[in-house]
């Protein structure tokens, strides 16, 4: 029998590899990330599934060249990579991989949290520059506590209701907005209350986004969004990079609008040694990590593993878009 044809824009673990090629004919793009555009079309023309990742840009362009294409898994909790509507169009299933990275990502979430707020990356770099020249005093090298401060919450759903969770012990107020109103047993269960966006804005001491990245939450964290905060506030982002607009982000924090923020996301990722964020000691900064545990990474490649196979042979996977 035939095998299909299977492309991957990157490679996955060795044992979703050997799980692939049970099945399928697979290749496997082993250059420049991500995969250059003029190679993703050449190399798709004859696939019959695709496996990408979140800096994939599959488009129009892209489904077009892949004539006999029928099944897209992505790598990833979002989609916004992929032209949904156009490849729903063309009749060509998609899987996707949300609940797992769940708790990895409300994790991190919660060390960027405590980072910024107790200033521990700021102090890694002082001692790593020799600038920790003596013990410090009452007034100097101060955080902020997180007992009695309010959490806001915007975008309740999978991540941000496990990051409410995690906020709890840590004896925080929690209020979220959210497009509906969560049930009252979860809004129990979370300790939250729903607000408004701008009561959200004005009275929550740290800010955590969770909306997915669209055309509606495009550069929704401007000037405008920036200045409704405390100037005492912080804002923290593991969601998407284009979710915030970058450059009134670093001009609020240079002006001092808001007083800090943390993010593993950009506008156009990686960031390099010259970026302002970097230069910032308001800002803490990581790579784009949020799934990054080995046990979270793994069960998303089965789970990308296990869309493509339904995808291909007819059934909606597991996480299907």
């Amino acid at each position: 029998m035939k095998k299909g044809k299977v492309l991957l824009t990157r490679k996955l673990h060795d044992f979703a590899l050997k799980e692939l090629r049970k099945h399928y004919s697979i290749e496997v793009h082993s250059g420049k990330i991500p995969m250059p555009k003029t190679k993703l079309l050449e190399r798709i023309k004859d696939k019959d599934g695709l496996i990408c990742f979140p800096y994939d840009n599959i488009d129009k362009q892209v489904i077009d060249s892949a004539k006999k294409l029928r099944a897209i898994s992505t790598f990833s909790v979002g989609y916004d990579q992929i032209d949904v509507k156009y490849a729903k169009k063309k009749k060509i299933r998609i899987g996707y991989t949300p609940e797992v990275l769940t708790d990895a990502t409300a994790d991190l979430t919660f060390s960027l949290i405590l980072d910024l707020l107790r200033r521990v990356a700021e102090g890694d770099r002082i001692i790593r520059k020799g600038e920790w020249r003596q013990i410090y005093g009452a007034y100097d090298y101060v955080g902020t506590d997180l007992a009695g401060k309010t959490l806001g919450i915007l975008g309740m759903g999978r991540i941000g209701r496990a990051v409410a969770k995690r906020a709890i012990p840590f004896g925080m107020k929690i209020i979220y907005h959210n497009r509906k109103r969560l049930p009252r047993k979860i809004e129990s269960m979370t300790h939250s209350k729903s607000e408004s966006l701008n009561q959200l804005l004005r009275n929550s001491d740290i800010i955590s986004v969770h909306v997915p990245y669209t055309k509606q939450t495009h550069q929704l964290v401007d000037m405008k969004f920036l200045k409704k905060m405390k100037k005492s506030s912080f804002f923290i982002n593991t969601a998407r990079g284009g979710i915030i607009k970058e450059k009134d982000l670093i001009s609020a924090l240079k002006r001092g609008t808001i007083a800090g923020a943390a993010l593993d996301v950009f506008e156009n990722e990686p960031i390099g040694k010259n970026h302002p964020f970097v230069k910032m000691y308001n800002v803490v900064i990581a790579p784009h990590i949020g799934s990054s545990t080995l046990e979270t990474r793994k069960k998303m490649a089965e789970l990308t593993v296990k869309n493509l196979e339904l995808a291909l042979s007819g059934r909606k996977p597991i996480y299907s878009v």
